[in-house]
C-alpha cells in the first residue's frame, strides 16, 4: 500500500516518546498510519478539522485539565474525528470520566495489544462511515433528481410581479378552479387568498424578491370560485420574468406513487378524515411516546377543550347537527395546530391537546387565541353558520416519563372550572401532588445548584439571531443548562425560579457572563446576548468585577449585549437605568427582552431607558399570523422601536408563516425554533 493512501493520525502530547509508540505500534500491527505529532492544545484545530478529518484518529495524552480542554475543543470543530485517550494506567472511573467527554475508548501504552485492537476498530469503523456518508449523499441526489424529474410541469406554477399575477400553468389554473389563464392574468394575487392569510403572503412575497426566502413552505388558504377554502402549501422563489424580477410561486402536484400511497394508508387509519386530527387511539399512543421524551427546551403542556353549554346546543340543533358541529370544531382547532402539535377528539364533546411552547405565557397566550378564533368566526355546519363559544383546561406536563391520565383528568376540572366561571376563557392549573411543598423543592434545588456550580456541571448552549435585513453576521443568544449528577441535562425551566427565590441567581449570572467572554474570545461572534437577573441589577460590584473579566478575556466588550425583561424595567426603572448606564460607559450595548408583554407605555418606556435593542415578546408570536390586531399590536411596537433607533428581534418565532408576517411588519431579526434549536453546546 502506498504512504500516500496512509490513515492520518494526530497525538496530541507534551512529549515525543508517546507518539513514536503509538506510530509503532500500529505499523506492527499492519496499519499503515501517518503520525502527526500536536505539541501545543492551540495547534490542534488545523491538524483535526482537515478535509481528510472523516478517516482520521485522534489520540489525546495528557493531564486532566488538558485532556478535557482538548476533547471540548474537538467536540465543537470536528466531532465526527474518533478520538483515544491515553493514560499511564486505566480505572473504572478513567474509562466513564473519558466516555463522558466523549472519547471511543482509553488506553494505555503498556497494553500495546488492546492498543492495536481499539484502533483497528476505530479505522474500520472510520472508513465505514465515510463510505456510508458518501452513499446516502449520492442516494440524497439520486432521489431530488427523480423528484425533480417527476414533478415536472404538472406543478401547479405562477409568476408574480409586484403583487400581480403575470404567468401561470395549466395546473395553476385548474388547481384554482379557472378555465384558461387569461382568466388569471393581471390580477392581484391576493384576491386568489383568504384574507386571514394575506399577511403572511405578503411578506412571504418580499422575502423572496429579495432572494431571502430559503425554500421554506408556506401554508395558505385559497378562495375557490364557489366560496370554498383549499388549504395548500407553497414554495416561493426569486425568478426572472421577461428580464424582470418577478416570484414563482409552486403547489407540488401530489403524486400517487408507493410512498405516496402507503401515507395515505397511513394517514386514514391514524386520522379522523372528518377533521384532520388523530383517532383517538392514535393520539393516545402518540401522547404517551411523547410525554416519554426529555424536552430539548420549553414547557409541554396537554390541554382538554370542550364547547360551553353543549346542552343547549343539542337541544337548538339536534343530535345529527351537533355531530357536525363538533366535527366543525375539530376542524378549527386543526388549523390553529403548530407543528409538532397533537390533538383528537378523545370524549363526547371534548378535544384533548399535546402541544409544547416556550413559557406558560406562551401556552396561555396561545390558548386565548384558540378561543378567540372559535369565538369571532361562525363554524360552518350541515349548512348552518354556528356561533359556538368553548373554554380550555390546561396542566403542565413536568418532565420525561410523565403519565397523561392524571393532567389530562386536571385539564379536564380546570375545563369545566372556566365554563363554569362563565365560558369562553381558560384555565391552567398543576396536578394536585405532583410537586412537594415549596420551601422542600426550594432547598432541594439550591442544593443541586450549588453543587453543579462547584463541579462545573452548567453548560452554555446557543441559539442562533437570524436576519429578515441581510445582516449575515453570526449573532446568537446564549442560554445555560445544568447538569444533575448522572449528566443529564436540566432545563432551566426546572431550576432557574429555585435559584431566584434562594439568592443564587448571581452566581449563576457570573458563570454565564465568563462563559460567554470565553465564548467570543473563542469563536468570535459578532454579538452574543446575555440575560442578567433582578439579583445582578442590584449587584453593586458588577461594574469592577466586568472590568476585570474583560481585561482576563482580552475580548471586546462591544461582543456582548446584556439583556433585562420589560417588567424589570418597569418595576424598578431607576435601577434599570442605572444599570444601563453602567453598562455603556464600558462599552456593552443593552436591550429589553419580553417587550410588549405588559400593557404599558412603550415609548415612555424607550424614552427613559436608551436600549440599543427590543426583542418583541414571544407571546405575541401565539397566532400571529392569521390575527390581525395582533399584527397591528407588533407594527406598533416596531414603529416606536424605529422612532427611537431600537433594533427590533422577534422571540420564539416557530414557522414560515409568522417569519413571513414578521418580514411585513419590518422586524429586523427573528429567534426561535424555526430558525434552530438551542442545542449546541459551545462551553463547559
Amino acid at each position: 500500500m502506498a504512504e500516500t493512501s496512509a490513515i492520518p493520525v494526530v497525538v496530541l502530547s507534551r512529549q515525543q516518546d508517546p507518539v513514536e509508540t503509538i506510530n509503532s505500534t500500529l505499523r506492527n500491527a499492519g496499519q499503515v498510519v501517518h503520525c502527526t505529532w500536536v505539541r501545543d492544545l492551540a495547534d490542534l484545530t488545523d491538524s483535526i478539522s482537515a478535509p481528510h478529518a472523516p478517516q482520521l484518529i485522534f489520540f489525546c495524552v495528557g493531564d486532566n485539565e488538558e485532556l478535557e480542554r482538548a476533547m471540548e475543543q474537538r467536540a465543537r470543530i470536528a466531532s465526527r474525528v474518533p478520538a483515544i485517550v491515553v493514560r499511564d494506567s486505566i480505572t473504572e472511573a478513567d474509562l466513564v470520566r473519558g466516555l463522558e467527554l466523549g472519547a471511543q475508548d482509553v488506553v494505555t501504552l503498556a497494553a500495546r495489544s488492546r492498543l492495536q485492537a481499539v484502533a483497528a476498530r476505530e479505522i474500520d469503523a472510520a472508513r465505514l462511515d465515510h463510505t456510508l456518508n458518501g452513499t446516502l449523499a449520492s442516494a440524497r441526489q439520486y432521489r431530488d433528481q427523480m423528484r425533480a424529474f417527476m414533478t415536472g410541469s404538472t406543478d401547479a406554477i405562477a409568476h408574480v410581479q409586484e403583487g400581480i399575477v403575470v404567468d401561470a400553468n395549466p395546473a395553476w389554473c385548474e388547481l384554482f378552479g379557472r378555465r384558461e389563464t387569461s382568466d388569471l392574468l393581471g390580477q392581484p394575487l391576493m384576491d386568489l387568498f383568504h384574507a386571514r392569510t394575506h399577511a403572511a403572503l405578503k411578506g412571504a412575497l418580499v422575502a423572496a424578491a429579495q432572494g431571502r426566502w430559503a425554500g421554506h413552505a408556506l401554508s395558505a388558504a385559497a378562495t375557490l370560485p364557489d366560496g370554498n377554502e383549499l388549504p395548500l402549501e407553497m414554495t416561493l422563489e426569486r425568478f426572472d420574468f421577461d428580464g424582470e424580477p418577478a416570484v414563482r410561486l409552486r403547489v407540488a402536484t401530489q403524486k400517487r406513487d408507493g410512498e405516496t400511497l402507503a401515507k395515505q394508508l397511513e394517514d386514514a387509519l391514524r386520522l379522523d378524515t372528518r377533521t384532520g386530527l388523530l383517532r383517538r387511539s392514535p393520539f393516545i399512543e402518540a401522547a404517551t411516546s411523547r410525554a416519554a421524551q426529555p424536552l430539548k427546551a420549553g414547557l409541554r403542556a396537554i390541554a382538554y377543550l370542550a364547547p360551553d353549554g353543549f346542552d343547549e346546543i343539542q337541544r337548538s340543533y339536534g343530535p345529527l347537527l351537533s355531530e357536525d358541529i363538533l366535527d366543525a370544531l375539530g376542524r378549527r382547532l386543526h388549523e390553529q395546530l403548530q407543528p409538532g402539535d397533537l390533538a383528537s377528539r378523545v370524549a363526547a364533546h371534548g378535544f384533548a391537546i399535546l402541544f409544547e411552547r416556550g413559557n406558560v405565557r406562551d401556552q396561555e397566550a396561545w390558548l386565548s387565541h384558540l378561543l378567540e378564533s372559535i369565538a369571532q368566526v361562525p363554524l360552518q355546519a350541515g349548512g348552518e353558520n354556528v356561533n359556538l363559544r368553548c373554554s380550555v383546561g390546561s396542566a403542565p406536563l413536568h418532565g420525561q416519563g410523565d403519565l397523561l391520565q392524571a393532567p389530562l383528568d386536571t385539564a379536564i376540572t380546570a375545563q369545566r372550572a372556566a365554563t363554569a366561571a362563565g365560558g369562553n376563557r381558560s384555565s391552567h392549573r398543576a396536578p394536585a401532588g405532583t410537586r412537594p411543598e415549596v420551601g422542600e423543592t426550594d432547598r432541594t434545588w439550591a442544593n443541586q445548584i450549588k453543587a453543579a456550580l462547584m463541579a462545573n456541571r452548567f453548560r452554555l448552549v446557543q441559539q442562533p439571531i437570524a436576519s429578515l435585513v441581510g445582516d449575515d453576521r453570526p449573532t446568537f443568544d446564549l442560554l445555560v443548562r445544568m447538569l444533575d449528577e448522572s449528566g443529564q441535562e436540566v432545563l432551566p425551566t426546572e431550576f432557574l425560579a429555585a435559584a431566584e427565590r434562594t439568592d443564587l441567581m448571581k452566581n449563576i449570572d457570573r458563570w454565564i457572563v465568563g462563559a460567554a467572554m470565553s465564548f467570543c474570545a473563542a469563536r468570535k461572534p459578532h454579538r452574543v446576548f446575555v440575560r442578567l437577573s433582578r439579583d445582578s441589577m442590584h449587584d453593586q460590584t458588577l461594574g469592577t468585577w466586568l472590568q476585570q473579566q474583560l481585561r482576563a478575556s482580552g475580548v471586546s466588550s462591544e461582543r456582548i449585549v446584556f439583556q433585562i425583561t420589560e417588567e424589570m424595567a418597569n418595576a424598578q426603572p431607576h435601577e434599570a437605568r442605572t444599570l444601563q448606564g453602567l453598562l455603556s460607559a464600558l462599552g456593552f450595548e443593552f436591550a429589553l427582552e419580553h417587550f410588549g408583554a405588559s400593557n404599558g407605555d412603550a415609548a415612555q418606556l424607550l424614552h427613559r431607558l436608551p436600549v440599543n435593542y427590543v426583542k418583541i415578546d414571544g407571546a405575541l408570536m401565539q397566532g400571529l399570523a392569521n390575527d390581525r390586531p395582533l399584527q397591528e399590536k407588533v407594527k406598533a411596537l416596531v414603529d416606536v422601536a424605529r422612532e427611537h433607533d431600537v433594533t427590533t428581534i422577534a422571540e420564539r418565532v416557530e414557522d414560515a408563516n409568522t417569519m413571513a408576517v414578521l418580514w411585513q411588519l419590518g422586524i429586523e431579526f427573528i429567534q426561535g425554533y424555526f430558525v434552530d434549536t438551542p442545542e449546541s453546546v459551545t462551553i463547559g
